[in-house]
């Protein structure tokens, strides 16, 4: 599913978090929004989950304009960086959460769940834990059951808030690798935000750079790498 934002802003209190923003990914495609804190990077990620509505701008998912529509109906699955399971309900259950609120003419059989679970622990390398609670996992097996939970609906659009943030360096490695896998394999347009500029430049295929809201540059690491467009985007790799 390709994506586009055309001049989007948003001011929270006067403050601008987005001044007219304007991005095109491209189907399949496996975008880093980059910055600093305040940047404004999270900011559109929640309006493309919906979360956030622009004061001014437009939001497309393909042919259709998704700007005011409610998140449940954007076809996303969204990842936040302190995982957000429920403590009370097992792994399975948890990663079946959206199936089971669907409306009932949709939702499918409990065997076709049970058999969707399984498919997605067995995707992110947790065969057999669906029993366990959020409790019993390391930081790094909540953030895959996760990112099971978000892909349960079968999503064409991934969305990840610094889902690695709150890991060590050797996990974040080990999960940035299961990701971009995971991305590849189910064909998914990926929009990661980090302040890390290394973890954006391993996983992403293009980067948007951000500062107060706009774009400084968005292209392939090895572009921004060999050429900043502004000292700002030099200053901020160093």
């Amino acid at each position: 599913m390709s994506i586009r934002v055309e001049r989007v802003s948003k001011s929270f209190s006067a403050y601008p978090a987005l001044n007219g923003v304007s991005l095109k990914i491209d189907n399949g495609e496996f975008v880093a929004l980059l910055g600093p804190s305040g940047s404004g990077k999270t900011t559109l990620l929640r309006i493309l989950a919906g979360l956030e509505v622009p004061e001014e701008g437009k939001v497309w998912f393909g042919d259709r304009e998704v700007t005011r529509d409610q998140p449940a109906s954007r076809g996303i699955g969204f990842v936040f960086q302190h995982y957000a399971l429920f403590g009370h309900m097992t792994v399975a259950h948890n990663i079946a959460f959206g199936l089971n609120v669907m409306a009932r003419a949709q939702r499918p059989s409990r065997k076709a769940i049970r058999d969707r679970v399984d498919e997605l622990l067995a995707l992110v390398q947790l065969p057999g834990l669906g029993k366990r609670y959020p409790s019993q996992l390391s930081g790094g097996q909540r953030q895959r059951v996760a990112l099971a939970r978000a892909l349960a609906r079968d999503p064409r659009i991934l969305l990840l808030d610094e889902p690695f943030g709150a890991l060590d360096a050797k996990v974040r490695r080990e999960l940035r690798v299961a990701l971009r896998q995971i991305h590849d394999e189910l064909g998914l347009t990926s929009i990661f935000v980090t302040h890390d500029h290394e973890e954006a430049f391993t996983l992403a295929d293009r980067v948007a750079l951000l500062n107060h809201g706009q774009v400084e540059q968005f292209a392939p690491p090895a572009d921004i790498a060999a050429g900043p467009a502004s000292e700002f985007v030099r200053s901020f790799l160093e």
